[in-house]
């Protein structure tokens, strides 16, 4: 934007203020399909579309002032499309050429729309030749150059370009923040990298070209591989897949121009700026002769009764209604199905004891070979047939349960609805939470004939904590976690997710119930997108009409109950009950609660390292330039390799068939370990603006509102070893090798009158091989507590280790745990910096040291390769159905990965048991610790001050002999434990 376009710039708009933009556009449509056609009394004037968007205006003003939000706005615009017709028609004639005509009845509602959004004191935006995202950018862009936060109220992918540190949006919808970490989350992609995303995927409802066959997550894939849309195009020869390549080098102007038609327009000539839109306080009076004009009864009540204001006393307002066929606004706008899994439909493995016959057998044993009737489920409105069902429950011992909710974060989730199946085909969904049209949000009110939520809740609690029924769930943690803030405990229990996790680790593509019901009931169920709708149409699950919401919960109870029937006799059939029972189910509710204490985190921390990792990127880049002498953009692969191979001529570069110069992350991870300056700065800065964007930046948009703590999930189904993962936030990633990473921690502190104690085991997965390898020097070193690097360098180079030097120790524990790893000659010269040579030679040396080790490792490999699978000390399986691939590259990497799965999965194990057992240990030792945080080898707990003393001991005690007595290893394990103030310190 040239800034003589707009008299008022520069504003005053300041650091400190946040904007609010609206996207009013979608909002409208929001507003139309969620409420039945509605017409006011006086004249039959269609008004659906104008109530549904002054509830969502008012109630998104009330929680933005009440910051139920997260933030309070100082500034605060309604953003309208003006009409189809932009500057993007110039560029291409067919955009949006598909979209139908709005519907007649509400064309007379975009006009009324706008005098509404007056009515409310706001602004009302909008700008012939331009689409209200291209204003919302430009607004976006000059909040952020004054300094100031922006806040887009929309879920529209479209505008997830415009994501940054600055920029966030907000869903009304699912009342959810989407930022950065969101915007990966659900695309793979950082907002930056939307636009060449959307370039490539297209869009059918804007009639947007794109690239034929790429979808969204084949479009992330090449953007990590190639780093943007210009590198793939020129790079294109190197695509592997026929088709993908051949598609992309014919398209390659369409993705081009596809390009041109996402990038929202940063530069628009806006006449008013954002100190134009300043929140003011709401007129009463003015507000309430718009809805007393449109016969808004219910929401004329509460406005007057919110703002103080005598509603009798108001005139209606006299408001000119535009004809059909004058009024402005956009075409009509559909939401796009969501992308499906490129995956979905691949044919589950089958693992040694799965012949055809017996999996067809399992799947139509136990009465699961009846059809699903999605149409047969009950639903239950009255307390006496709840009871009814509880007592059948009661009667069969055994029923499935699965809770619907508003929301996939249990901690925030609430309940509207839960299902029972107590027999295949058997089941009834109780709807609690439901509301008309398109709920509380629009003001449309609960459903009528649903059972009040206590009394409901009182007769479930009697069933879900009776020990004589055994209650079964897919991912039962979830409903946990959600039925505890609800005051309802579950046991006993079982769930389908993690017996199928036991059963087929690492060999089943995954463990939900969609794809664990058409690999065993044969049975493709309900879609939650084709309930509750996807993207724009997504309405949340407590809008779905009830009888949809019987057939979709129904099934999932139903469908879960046949699960368990088929895969629960498989435990002990393959002999891992013991795995399922000791490993897996106990840690189900120790999870649970951890995730529902949180851990606090200290915002004006994270704030002053986002500041310091902000300079030193910025200071890096500049070093950066002047070693280059130019300013290049870091992060393009191509113009780095024109410098580092082609001007610099770094070794380790090769062209490709375009004549472009390739290079890749381990390549610079690579150049920088042998000492190169440029690629080693490159990889500093990257790994400090990912710091900043995961984590400083991140962190603050996932402390709770009401507890004001980080809640993260944690996923016991998610690696192939039996490692635990976390997400939203991961807390699992954060580097503790760099001085930049420990600082992160510091952010994770204690409240007051606490300590953060973080027990830590010492070299488990070095024990666990000494134990399973059986190599005495090993385990010697570790029965007397020597230093065990210090040892295997003794070994290796025959140096004393009294007095040893420094870096012939630091030599043997890089090779130490580099093995565990399968570490190569390569990966080792790297790592220490000396020649390929000189590091097969030490490998070498290694293995005549210990030839236990070498006869390990040929011993997994052929075991896996029998198999299909390896064992971990506790006896769980870890798959590797492709370690017998044709492919030489594929089975080496499934060797190496056999070889330190049974090392890290016995680890993961051990501190399962751990975990499991510290609980009642604290609480026989009469301690009130609390467990936090698992990470990897390490538990983070929050303990009083004056129970420190007592309490580290107990935690130490418990994790050096969490192995059971009949799997108990011979090496001791060893724990370090320390307390301080924050998470860094105990470390």
């Amino acid at each position: 934007m040239d800034r003589d376009a707009s008299p008022r710039y520069p504003f005053a708009m300041k650091k400190g203020d946040h904007l609010f933009l609206v996207d009013g556009s979608g909002y409208i449509f929001r507003a139309y399909h969620a409420l039945p056609p509605l017409n006011r009394k006086s004249d039959g004037l269609p008004t659906n579309a104008v109530l549904g968007f002054c509830n969502m205006v008012w109630k998104l003003m009330r929680d933005a002032r009440d910051t139920d939000v997260g933030v309070t706005p100082t500034h605060f615009a309604v953003i309208f499309d003006y009409s189809s017709k932009t500057f993007r028609n110039d560029l291409y004639p067919e955009y949006k050429a598909n979209r139908s005509a709005p519907p007649e009845d509400l064309i007379p509602q975009f006009g009324l729309i706008r005098h509404a959004t007056r009515a409310f004191s706001l602004p009302c935006v909008e700008m012939e030749g331009f689409e209200a995202d291209d204003l919302i950018a430009t607004y976006c862009r000059m909040a952020e150059e004054a300094g100031a936060d922006a806040t887009i109220i929309s879920s529209d992918k479209d505008l997830m370009q415009l994501v940054s540190p600055a920029v966030s949006m907000y869903d009304p919808m699912k009342d959810r923040q989407i930022g950065i970490p969101e915007v990966i989350e659900k695309w793979g992609v950082p907002p930056e990298k939307m636009i060449d995303l959307q370039a490539l995927t297209g869009d059918s409802i804007d009639n947007i070209p794109g690239v034929p066959g790429i979808g969204p997550k084949t479009a992330a894939q090449l953007l990590e591989q190639f780093g943007d849309l210009d590198t793939l195009l020129s790079r294109a020869e190197e695509i592997k897949q026929q088709k993908r390549r051949e598609s992309i080098i014919e398209n390659a102007d369409k993705a081009r121009l596809s390009r041109e038609l996402v990038t929202l327009k940063r530069d628009v000539p806006v006449k008013e700026v954002p100190d134009d839109f300043v929140l003011e306080p709401s007129n009463g009076a003015k507000l309430l002769a718009f809805l007393k004009a449109m016969e808004f009864t219910t929401l004329t009540r509460r406005v007057a009764e919110a703002t103080g204001t005598d509603a009798a006393e108001i005139e209606p307002a006299d408001i000119p209604v535009e004809r059909a066929d004058s009024a402005h606004g956009p075409d009509m706008e559909t939401a796009p199905a969501e992308a499906a899994d490129e995956t979905a439909g691949a044919a589950p493995a089958m693992d040694e004891g799965d012949t055809p016959s017996l999996l067809a057998a399992l799947r139509a044993g136990a009465a699961t070979a009846e059809k699903i009737d999605v149409d047969a489920y009950h639903t239950i409105t009255d307390l006496q047939t709840l009871k009814d069902w509880i007592e059948e429950a009661f009667e069969t011992g055994v029923v499935a349960f699965d809770t619907e909710t508003t929301s996939l974060d249990p901690m925030q989730a609430e309940l509207v609805g839960f299902s029972l199946a107590t027999r295949p085909g058997r089941a009834a969904y109780v709807p609690l939470g439901h509301r008309q049209g398109a709920g509380d949000l629009l003001g449309g009110g609960p459903v009528e004939g649903q059972l009040p939520v206590r009394e409901a809740l009182a007769e479930l609690k009697r069933l879900m904590e009776a020990p004589s029924v055994l209650k079964v769930a897919q991912n039962l943690k979830y409903d946990l976690v959600v039925m505890s803030r609800y005051g309802l405990d579950i046991a006993p229990y079982d769930d389908t997710m993690l017996i199928s996790y036991v059963l087929d680790g690492g060999a089943a593509r995954g463990h939900g119930m969609d794809s664990l019901a058409e690999k065993w009931l044969g049975h493709k169920t309900i879609q939650f997108g084709e309930v509750a709708g996807t993207g724009k149409s997504f309405i949340g699950f407590e809008n779905v009409a009830i009888d949809k919401a019987t057939r979709y919960a129904g099934e999932d109870a139903d469908v879960t109950l046949r699960l368990w029937q088929v895969l629960k006799p498989r435990l002990a059939a393959k002999g891992l009950a013991s795995v399922y029972e000791r490993l897996e189910r106990p840690l189900v509710p120790v999870l649970a609660r951890m995730e529902q204490r949180g851990i606090s985190v200290d915002r004006q921390i994270l704030s002053r390292l986002s500041g310091e990792l902000a300079q030193g990127a910025a200071a890096i880049e500049e070093e950066i330039y002047g070693l280059i002498g130019e300013r290049i953009n870091i992060g393009s692969p191509r113009q780095l390799g024109e410098i580092l191979f082609g001007r610099m001529g770094l070794p380790g570069g090769s062209k490709t068939k375009t004549g472009q110069w390739s290079t890749s992350a381990q390549l610079l991870e690579d150049l920088a370990a042998e000492g190169h300056e440029l690629p080693r700065k490159i990889v500093d800065w990257r790994q400090l603006t990912k710091l900043k964007s995961t984590y400083t930046d991140a962190l603050p948009g996932y402390i709770h509102p009401e507890t004001g703590r980080v809640h993260t999930n944690f996923a016991l189904a998610a690696t192939t070893t039996g490692r635990l993962s976390s997400s939203d936030p991961n807390l699992q990633n954060i580097p503790v090798r760099t001085a930049e990473g420990r600082k992160i921690r510091t952010a994770f502190v204690a409240d007051k009158g606490f300590k953060l104690v973080s027990a830590d085991y010492s070299q488990i997965e070095l024990r666990v091989l000494a134990h399973v390898a059986d190599i005495a020097q090993l385990k010697q070193a570790f029965a007397e507590g020597a230093d065990i690097h210090a040892i295997t360098a003794s070994e290796m180079f025959g140096v004393p280790v009294e007095g040893m030097p420094s870096e012939v120790r630091r030599r043997a524990k890089a090779i130490n745990f580099g093995i565990i790893y399968g570490i190569s000659a390569f990966g080792l010269a790297n790592q220490l910096s000396i020649p390929r040579e000189e590091a097969g030679a030490y490998i070498k040396k290694y293995f005549e040291r210990f030839p236990g080790i070498r006869d390990y490792i040929e011993a997994t490999k052929t075991y896996a390769r029998e198999f299909g699978y390896v064992e971990t000390v506790f006896g769980r399986r870890i798959h590797y159905p492709e370690i017998r691939s044709p492919n030489p590259s594929v089975r080496a990497f499934n060797e190496r990965a056999s070889i330190n799965a049974r090392l890290q999965g016995t680890a993961a194990d051990i501190i399962r048991r751990a975990m499991i057992r510290m609980e009642p240990a604290l609480t026989e030792a009469g301690l009130s610790a609390r467990m936090l945080l698992q990470v990897h080898d390490e538990l983070i707990f929050e303990v009083a001050d004056d129970e420190v003393g007592a309490t580290i001991p107990v935690i130490c005690d418990v994790m050096e002999n969490a192995p059971m007595p009949a799997r108990s290893l011979s090496v001791p394990l060893r724990v370090d434990a320390r307390a301080a103030l924050n998470w860094d310190e105990a470390h």
